[in-house]
């Protein structure tokens, strides 16, 4: 259960309410009566709460747990203990975390504007915008009805942020163009500079960056992430993108809709990714690439050539995934330890 002191619980909800929500089918013990006030994992549920069975590893705590009702996969029905009521659905987990989102909404603060707030007079601001301590808004900026602006973050002058929109606390934004919905956690810097410049024996330098930063509807930037805004054409952040914490996008990098990065991981300027690219952790993309719609690359693995729509690389440099493990297992065999 989720700790009182920082979160607190919407419910209670009925297994038939949840079932509506998610498209769930009742089944099991089939109470749609039944109350739920909370949500929790299987080895801890009780019976006033809804947990989910989505790997097979967890089979064993499954047919062991105390929880009210479950969200399972139809194969695994089964497995359930005598009596309790399942919500079966082709894909528990996705049910499960729009159960868990009815139970625990994203907070959203209180309108208004803060006394140590500074709002240039030539800003605008839809209904319901609150703006936290000592944040900082510039001129010319549109900020759209329900966004909130944390404590100490600068939005700067002409950005414009659509609505219901999170700018979570000591956020930069500059030259952005931002869709809705869209969630900034906090340290989060778009806009600035992107590093280009000539190199030269005399001294470097500076290009100056003339482009802008575009973020799409529901896209989440996690803490102490950094996109470069664009030299001349834009920097793109695709509608649905998901940026883990500790990401760097550099200067004129495109994301396709729904892609995802994971912590650490960077793509230099210049590369384009397709929609629904997955970028590991820890794993670098270098300049003026292409990588497809639907490619995966790796955990730390360093890209240097294009990715084809559907391919999966790892490695440094990355090559095509199974070439990859071949690699690996052949190395591991070369240099493992003969017995005397």
């Amino acid at each position: 259960m989720a700790d009182p002191r920082f979160f607190r619980a919407a419910g209670p909800f009925t297994v038939a309410d949840l079932a509506r929500l998610t498209g769930a089918e009742i089944g099991g013990g089939g109470d749609g009566e039944l109350s739920l006030a909370d949500v929790a994992p299987l080895d801890t549920a009780g019976p006033a709460h809804v947990t989910f069975l989505a790997n097979p590893k967890y089979v064993p705590a499954f047919e062991r747990t105390n929880a009210g009702a479950a969200f399972v996969h139809p194969d695994q029905a089964h497995r359930a203990p005598a009596g309790m009521t399942l919500l079966i659905t082709t894909n528990p987990y996705i049910a499960f975390a729009r159960a868990a989102r009815r139970f625990y909404p994203s907070p959203r603060p209180p309108a208004g504007i803060a006394p140590t707030a500074v709002v240039d007079p030539s800003a605008v601001l839809g209904e319901g915008v609150a703006i936290a301590a000592h944040a900082v808004i510039g001129a010319r900026v549109e900020l759209g009805p329900g966004t909130a602006i944390g404590a100490n973050s600068v939005i700067g002058d002409g950005c414009i942020i659509g609505s219901d929109c999170l700018i979570g606390p000591n956020v930069t934004v500059s030259h952005c163009l931002m869709g809705n919905r869209v969630v900034l956690y906090p340290g989060v810097r778009v806009g600035q500079d992107g590093f280009g410049f000539a190199m030269d024996p005399s001294g470097h330098v500076k290009i100056p960056q003339l482009g802008r930063v575009r973020i799409g509807d529901d896209v989440e930037i996690g803490a102490n992430s950094t996109v470069d805004r664009g030299a001349g054409p834009d920097t793109v952040i695709g509608a649905g993108s998901m940026i883990d914490n500790l990401v760097q996008i550099a200067h004129n990098v495109v994301l396709g809709r729904g892609c995802v990065m994971v912590a650490q991981s960077g793509i230099s300027g210049s590369s384009r990714l397709g929609d629904f690219v997955t970028v590991g952790g820890q794993a670098g993309i270098t300049g003026h690439l292409s990588v497809g719609d639907g490619a995966r690359v790796g955990g730390q693995s360093g890209v240097t050539r294009d990715v084809a729509a559907g391919g999966a690389v790892g490695g440094s440099p990355a090559v095509p995934i199974m070439q990859w493990h071949r690699q690996t297992a052949v190395l591991n065999r070369m240099t493992r330890k003969k017995d005397p």
